[in-house]
């Protein structure tokens, strides 16, 4: 049952180390899918900032060429009003697509244009807007935070545009965009795009420090970060706008209406009776080769709606800076691995817990049938033990009473043998409760300063019968100025003489013991070692355990409770000290006994 339990946690453990596979995959795709919309959102909604600031103030030559101002301010209070951030805008300067023509500068508290001086920054704008001719440079200058608005002459009306009902499509006459008229220079605030624009849209889409982020420029330089961002896992560009060409083909009231224009382009609804044609026209046909199919008018018919959509190519930048998002952890690959990494530690821990347990109720059960064993077999011997003294006492009463004997020797020699085996029950009955008494926590100990070699002296006496009578040798070394040790005499002594009575009773021809005590760098050692049968190596661990007696002594047929040597041991570590055990089968045993001493009045332990 336990290998079964065992196997089965094995299995458990397995499946779990690919469950939290697949699941730690598909929290990585979904992690990396949301990272990629936060990130993306980001970019949008700056973007979406930059573009309201720049679409607000597209407008015609009209306006340039009456000086309405009025209008103009119009735009800016409009904008101004709809904007969460009104300081970004730190300037205008307008540009004049005619030499010699001075630039022109936004005066805010008299809201009117004026001449200013050139600056070799408006030369650099004037040669960024002008030099290409009508297909000049995108609209974003990042290295100078500023968006640069082309100003068209008047847009061509068209009056009607024939499509012809053709199996096959014809090609179309190209189409121009008109001049440039001039250039508006919106002129950004770098200290509300870092400071203010960039912090806030990182706490809007990245909250809670999970994410580090960081926007470089074009060169590489650091615009904003939250955090050192060491490899990216979502890189995006931003800083982009919508084409330039969109006053073109939009109504010519549009300038003089501030509206927010689709950055895709814009796409025009009609219904045609009977058409189904694909076409694509290149407008401004004649441009340079690297300005080549920038603009495309695309009718597609699809039933009765056809659609008429104005397509960029590379109007804008296209995103002049870089937004790196990497998570805290390092990357989100690290995150994903130290989240699997923890719960696979979570699980195994539980489950290693439960096959602990598994293995700890293994063992208790098997300890606790040892242990029943073990108090079967104690039962038995105290049983037998008692019985033996229990039948000398009756028979020898019996025949007291029954006046067998009238003799006074013999009587007296039944008298003793009555004491002598009534002192036998005495004592195994006093082992037997003490033994009880300590497991019940009941057994006091009355520890004060003591010389040990009185104790041992004393211990010796108590057995000095048991040694005359077996005829044993006994060789005592008690060093004198012994340390003092915190004892209780009684139960000390009584240690002792367990361990005096062992060595008598498991003795083995030669009958022999001694009794030694000294100092021990700090400790009284006290050692009894005899030359009797000894003890197996596989039986040694066992001797302090309550009730077990080795086989060979049971197959001996030598009398005992297995209680003494652990009320040797208990009594012992109620001292403070520790008890070892050396043996050897058929040469002897070792028994020492350390105490801490005691210095001026104080154990040292």
């Amino acid at each position: 049952m336990v290998t079964g339990l065992l196997g089965l946690l094995g299995v458990l453990a397995g499946l779990q180390y690919v469950w939290l596979g697949q699941i730690s995959e598909a929290e990585k795709d979904r992690l990396q899918r949301r990272l990629q919309t936060d990130a993306q959102r980001f970019v949008e909604d700056y973007n979406r900032e930059l573009q309201g600031a720049y679409f607000n103030f597209q407008s015609d030559a009209e306006l340039w060429t009456k000086k309405d101002w009025a209008q103009f301010n119009r735009r800016y209070e409009f904008w101004r009003g709809k904007t969460a951030y009104p300081n970004l805008i730190a300037g205008f300067y307008y540009l004049e697509n005619r030499p010699g023509a001075a630039p022109l500068v936004y005066d805010r508290e008299r809201g009117e244009f004026r001449e200013t001086v050139r600056t070799d920054e408006l030369e650099r704008w004037r040669a960024r807007a002008f030099d290409g001719g009508n297909a000049a440079a995108g609209p974003v200058d990042a290295r100078d935070f500023a968006l640069l608005m082309p100003v068209y002459d008047q847009s061509p009306t068209f009056d009607r545009i024939l499509i012809r009902k053709e199996k096959k499509s014809a090609d179309s006459a190209p189409l121009t965009i008109p001049d440039k008229k001039g250039t508006l220079i919106i002129r950004l605030d770098p200290a509300v795009i870092k400071n203010q624009i960039l912090p806030d849209l990182a706490q809007k889409h990245f909250p809670g420090g999970d994410f580090n982020l960081a926007v470089s420029d074009e060169d590489g330089a650091k615009v904003f970060e939250t955090k050192e961002v060491a490899k990216a896992d979502v890189s995006l560009k931003l800083f982009d706008l919508a084409p330039d060409n969109l006053v073109f083909f939009a109504n010519r009231d549009l300038s003089a209406m501030p509206r927010k224009v689709d950055v895709k382009g814009v796409i025009v609804n009609q219904r045609v009776d009977t058409i189904s044609t694909v076409r694509t026209t290149t407008i401004n046909a004649n441009a340079p080769p690297s300005e080549a199919g920038r603009k495309t008018l695309k009718i597609e018919v699809d039933g009765e709606k056809p659609r008429t959509v104005i397509e960029s190519g590379n109007l804008s930048n296209a995103g002049s800076w870089t937004l790196d998002v990497q998570h805290s952890a390092g990357s989100l690959d690290r995150f994903i691995n130290a989240t699997r990494n923890k719960n696979l530690g979570v699980g195994f821990g539980i489950l290693a817990l439960l096959a602990v347990s598994v293995v700890l109720v293994f063992v208790s059960a098997q300890r606790a049938r040892t242990l029943a064993r073990r108090q079967i077999e104690f039962v038995s011997s105290v049983s037998h033990e008692f019985r033996t003294p229990l039948a000398v006492i009756c028979s020898a009463g019996e025949n007291l009473a029954d006046g067998v004997t009238k003799e006074e020797k013999q009587v007296s020699r039944y008298g003793n043998l009555i004491r002598s085996e009534g002192r036998k029950l005495s004592k195994m009955v006093e082992q037997i409760l003490e033994f009880a008494g300590a497991n019940a926590g009941k057994k006091k100990y009355d520890l004060r300063p003591q010389k040990i070699g009185p104790i041992l002296e004393s211990a010796l006496a108590e057995c000095r019968p048991l040694f005359d009578e077996a005829q044993f040798t006994v060789e005592r070394e008690i060093a004198e100025n012994l340390p003092l040790v915190r004892a209780d005499a009684a139960a000390l002594g009584q240690a002792v003489q367990n361990l005096l009575g062992n060595s008598v009773k498991y003795a083995n021809g030669e009958k022999w013991l001694r009794l030694t005590a000294a100092d021990g760098q700090g400790r009284v050692r006290i050692v009894v070692e005899d030359r009797g049968i000894g003890i197996a190596a596989a039986d040694l661990k066992h001797i302090f355990e309550p009730f077990f007696r080795a086989k060979a002594v049971v197959d001996e047929q030598i009398h005992g409770n297995g209680l003494g040597l652990s009320l040797v041991r208990e009594t012992v570590a109620a001292h403070g000290g520790k008890i070892a055990a050396e043996s050897e089968p058929g040469r002897g045993s070792r028994f020492t006994i350390e105490l801490p001493a005691v210095k001026n009045g104080v154990s040292e332990e």
